[in-house]
């Protein structure tokens, strides 16, 4: 009886292990609402509104730290955002200067939608990285906020964050002529999804060769383009499609290899394209 009952409590401790092990990932309660760029239709800010699940005194806190011309940024996000909501719209233009800002930080923790716009990805991160805004959008996240962003907005949710940059061939600037070892750059991002990485504008800018660099260097994760106009909906590892275009979704590298000349060289991989109302699942 007494073996048994150690069996048992040994049965029990290890069945709640997992449980346990999951408690950060269970305890995040927001969704990344991702947009590829491009046009932002009433039909897709809609979506964005739901998915936010807005309550009569919420707010959304818009970061447009990305952008050469932040209040612009700004005034174009809310002209296509008011005609889908009534809800309160407040710009928040972090600056090195003025990272501690109390009111401010305490309004971003609070926010039930934060909007990061289009630019530049480094420009953004470079102000946020390593300072009380990131925790504060991380600390809104885990507590049920919606983290949307376009463009460079989309490219700062991953952890491994595409600067746009090309090492090797810095001439290029719209997308990859080859697909070359150590030709990618990657960077800290905010680390809001961290089993996948993501590129913007991807088909109308047909940036394949970039993706498969990312996939190359990161084999074990998802490597999603998100088109213009064309959102994904994140909520632990679940992912919907919205929007106009498509997604295309790069993982499973089988047969890896590097040439002596530094070519990328594959056997096979998973290529999937999703349109809107698809659902698919990453790690």
């Amino acid at each position: 009886m007494k073996t048994f009952l150690l069996v048992l409590m040994a049965f029990t401790a290890v069945c709640f292990m997992p449980a346990t092990a999951q408690t950060k990932l269970s305890s995040i309660k927001g969704k990344l609402f991702i947009i590829g760029g491009g046009n932002r239709s009433l039909a897709l800010m809609k979506t964005l509104v739901a998915t936010a699940a807005f309550g009569p005194k919420d707010f959304a806190v818009v970061l447009p730290m990305s952008s050469e011309e932040p209040d612009t940024s700004f005034y174009y996000f809310k002209e296509d955002f008011e005609p889908a909501s009534s809800i309160a719209l407040v710009n928040f233009n972090f600056t090195k200067d003025n990272t501690n800002n109390k009111k401010w930080l305490d309004s971003l923790e609070h926010a039930k939608l934060i909007f990061i716009t289009g630019g530049d990805q480094e420009r953004f991160m470079d102000v946020v990285l390593n300072t009380p805004v990131y925790a504060a959008i991380h600390k809104a996240f885990a507590n049920g906020a919606t983290i949307a962003g376009t463009s460079a907005g989309a490219a700062v949710m991953s952890q491994h964050m595409i600067t746009g940059k090309e090492l090797t061939d810095t001439g290029i600037s719209r997308t990859f002529n080859k697909i070359h070892q150590n030709n990618i750059e990657i960077k800290e991002g905010l680390g809001l999804i961290t089993t996948a990485v993501i590129d913007q504008h991807f088909i109308v800018r047909s940036r394949y060769n970039r993706l498969l660099s990312a996939i190359a260097k990161y084999p074990t994760l998802a490597c999603i383009g998100v088109d213009e106009a064309t959102a994904i909906i994140v909520q632990g590892n679940k992912i919907t499609v919205a929007g106009q275009s498509q997604v295309v979704l790069l993982q499973n590298p089988v047969g890896l290899q590097i040439t002596s000349g530094g070519l990328i060289k594959m056997k096979d991989i998973q290529l999937s394209i999703f349109t809107a109302g698809d659902v698919f699942f990453i790690k």
